[in-house]
C-alpha cells in the first residue's frame, strides 16, 4: 500500500480517488475516497482552506480589542479577536497586517507569532496562525462590505472572565486570550 505526502507528513492511508464537489469564494469541499490501513475504503469529505490569521490586539493601557460579529452559521452573534483569510501568496503576518487595519483601524509596531492552530481537523485543513500585536495606532478601518463589526476595547482580565463565563466561544480567540495572558505574565 503506499502512503500518500501531504502538509505535515505521511497519511496511514491510500487517496484512491478526489472529487471536488463544491468550490467557493473562500474554500473548496471535497470528497475523498481513502482505503484505510485494514483495507476498508472509506469517503471523507474534506473542507480545504487556504488558512487564516488572527491577532490579540494589546492597545498600551491593557485592553483588548474584541470585536463582535455576526456569524451566519451558528446563527448568533459572537466576540472574537479580529482575523481573516489568507490571500494568495500572503503570509500569515502579512494577513494579520492587512486584517488588522482592515478589521479595526489600528496598526500594530510589533507582532509576534503566539502559536498555530488547527480548529477543526476532523474535516477541514485549515491553520490559524494566532499573533500578539502591539503598539498599536489608529488608522483607517477598511472592512469588507459584509462585515458588521462593533469594537471594543476590554480589560484583559474581564476577557477571561468572558471566556470562564461562556461569553467568548470562538476557539481561536480563547487560545489566543489565553497565550497572551501567558505571554504577558
Amino acid at each position: 500500500m503506499g502512503v500518500l505526502k501531504r502538509k505535515g507528513g505521511a497519511m496511514p492511508y491510500t487517496v484512491q480517488k478526489t472529487t471536488n464537489i463544491y468550490q467557493g469564494r473562500i474554500f473548496d469541499v471535497f470528497v475523498e475516497e481513502v482505503a484505510l490501513p485494514n483495507g476498508i475504503v472509506k469517503n471523507r469529505e474534506v473542507i480545504r482552506h487556504p488558512g487564516a490569521a488572527a491577532m490579540v490586539p494589546v492597545f498600551d493601557n491593557g485592553h483588548i480589542a474584541l470585536i463582535k460579529q455576526f456569524r451566519h452559521a451558528v446563527g448568533d452573534y459572537l466576540w472574537e479577536i479580529p482575523a481573516g483569510t489568507l490571500e494568495a501568496k500572503e503570509t500569515p503576518l502579512e494577513c494579520a497586517q492587512r486584517e488588522l487595519v482592515e478589521e479595526i483601524g489600528y496598526k500594530a509596531t510589533d507582532f509576534e507569532k503566539l502559536t498555530e492552530i488547527l480548529p477543526a481537523p476532523g474535516y477541514t485543513d485549515e491553520h490559524i496562525h494566532i499573533f500578539l500585536a502591539t503598539g498599536l495606532t489608529e488608522a483607517e478601518q477598511n472592512l469588507d462590505d459584509d462585515e458588521d463589526l462593533e469594537l471594543r476595547p476590554t480589560p484583559f482580565e474581564k476577557t477571561l472572565d468572558m471566556i470562564m463565563e461562556g461569553k467568548i466561544r470562538d476557539g481561536k480567540t480563547i487560545v489566543g486570550l489565553l497565550l497572551a495572558k501567558q505571554r504577558l505574565s
